[in-house]
């Protein structure tokens, strides 16, 4: 469910809280082709199923930056920050990939605002976030985003 606010004053009143979880997604092979082909790496543990399947994963698995680059569209489920001009993704603190994203799997995010920061012109909020995978022990990707909001 998105936590849906209406200005920076709104936004401010939501640090420290929980955001709830996004819907699942798969990570097909053709999702995976098509981010190999955009970033130019096609390391055969990602693009080539048959030789993948031999490998320590058993299967594919998706790059570790493209796991990170769905938190955006899983994000956008999580908080909808309305009254704003302009939204833009600041950084990342810190990263990290404990488990790597079998294809077909599917993963979601959960995540919590733990920080809102004034910064000139808007603020700037400190999501902690968890990619997860479904029936996994262990999360995709462990993760800290900045993101600026300006009025």
């Amino acid at each position: 469910m998105t936590v849906t606010v209406n200005g920076l004053a709104e936004l401010k009143k939501l640090a420290g809280s929980d955001l709830g979880s996004s819907d699942w997604i798969e990570v097909t092979q053709d999702r995976i082709d098509t981010f190999a082909d955009a970033t130019g790496d096609h390391q055969w543990i990602h693009v080539d199923p048959e030789r993948a399947a031999a490998g320590p994963f058993g299967a594919p698995i998706a790059h570790g930056y493209l796991t990170l680059s769905l938190f955006i569209p899983l994000f956008t489920e999580l908080l909808d920050v309305r009254g704003v001009t302009t939204k833009v993704n600041y950084g990342l603190n810190k990263v990290r990939f404990p488990s790597p994203v079998k294809v077909g799997s599917r993963i979601r995010l959960t995540g919590r605002l733990t920080e809102v920061q004034d910064v000139p012109g808007g603020v700037q909020i400190t999501v902690d976030g968890t990619i997860e995978i479904e029936g996994a022990t262990k999360p995709a990707a462990v993760l800290q985003s900045l993101s600026r909001f300006y009025a």
